[in-house]
């Protein structure tokens, strides 16, 4: 949970991430794809702050930049007091170190041919100057923290469901004692009955590990029940942030107040309204001028199309990028 006194352990400045379309032909014109389009924001030592957005938002190029497994196109990065951008060598690895991702298909991120021990211990050998035995006792600790019996060392990753190899992968990330974790949809593709179970082994280790995390899904239910803030991505940029009370009862972007009247009710006879977005997300390679929602926003005034809005604070420390409450 968010402790009493807020203490920033990564600010985020301006960050962009900007890939170039290969041309067919020296004739085309060079394309551009803004992934990343200008997001600045802190990461609080000891929160989640959950990241949310339709497909395409940017949100997974976002944690992976952060990471630097995808280089900054501009921006700064912060980590606890010290700008990331130039680090390289053992320095980028001491970086590094400090964090780890827990990735969506717990299967895909798991070597199919090497069993659950070497999994867990293979971070251990590259970071640490552990004895083979103490490794081993690391890997059976680990095991036994994510829910997992023993004797899971000497199986291979297709002898688990998709719940237990989720485990495996969180186990993999505590192994080198990490600060900060990205977690990118780490439950989307588990049923929902193991989802909450897995949901919950992450916020008991959190607890115990004093972890900070960066959860990322499109799933707003899912961002509710784990996060402490919440940042609403629409094509690369963040629209709306705030604490995660406050956004859910709330909502002021019109953005984020369509996401969430979709969340689906248990309780039928209670009133609510959807409402709908109409069209598609725009490509990341072609994104509007001015506001980046406009092309899909009921309430659009002629200044959207030309203006780019900022974030700015509105009530208990919530921001929104929106013109309906420039002051």
């Amino acid at each position: 949970m968010i402790m009493t006194k807020k203490e920033a352990l990564l600010e985020i400045k301006h960050l962009k991430a900007y890939f170039t379309v290969k041309r067919k032909s020296m004739k085309e014109e060079k394309k551009v794809i803004k992934a990343v389009d200008d997001i600045s924001l802190e990461i609080f030592r000891g929160e989640t702050l959950g990241i949310v957005g339709e497909s395409g938002s940017g949100k997974s190029t976002f944690g992976r930049t952060i990471l630097k497994l995808v280089e900054p196109t501009d921006g700064e990065i912060i980590y606890k007091g010290q700008p990331i951008q130039q680090l390289k060598g053992s320095k980028l690895q001491t970086y590094r170190n400090q964090m780890q991702m827990i990735f969506q298909d717990p299967f895909a991120s798991l070597n199919p041919r090497m069993r659950i021990g070497a999994i867990i211990e293979e971070p251990m050998k590259l970071q640490f100057t552990l004895t083979k035995e103490q490794r081993k006792e690391r890997v059976k600790e680990l095991l036994h923290k994510v829910g997992l019996p023993e004797d899971a060392m000497q199986k291979f990753p297709h002898e688990f469901s998709g719940g237990q190899r989720q485990r495996i992968g969180i186990a993999r990330a505590l192994a080198i004692h990490p600060e900060f974790i990205i977690a990118d949809e780490p439950v989307s593709a588990l049923d929902v009955s193991v989802q909450s179970q897995v949901l919950n082994l992450m916020m008991d280790l959190q607890d115990e590990f004093h972890l900070t995390y960066l959860f990322i899904s499109h799933d707003l239910s899912v961002v509710k029940h784990i996060s402490d803030r919440v940042a609403v991505l629409y094509l690369g940029r963040v629209v709306e942030i705030g604490a995660k009370k406050e956004l859910y009862a709330n909502p002021l972007h019109p953005y984020t107040q369509a996401l969430l009247s979709a969340i689906p009710v248990i309780n039928f006879d209670e009133p609510k309204q959807e409402i709908p977005l109409q069209g598609e997300l725009p490509s990341p390679m072609n994104p509007p001028v001015g506001c980046v929602f406009h092309t899909r926003c009921p309430y659009v005034m002629d200044r959207c199309h030309q203006e780019r809005p900022e974030l700015q604070e509105e009530n208990n420390h919530q921001r929104v990028a929106c013109f309906l409450y420039d002051k």
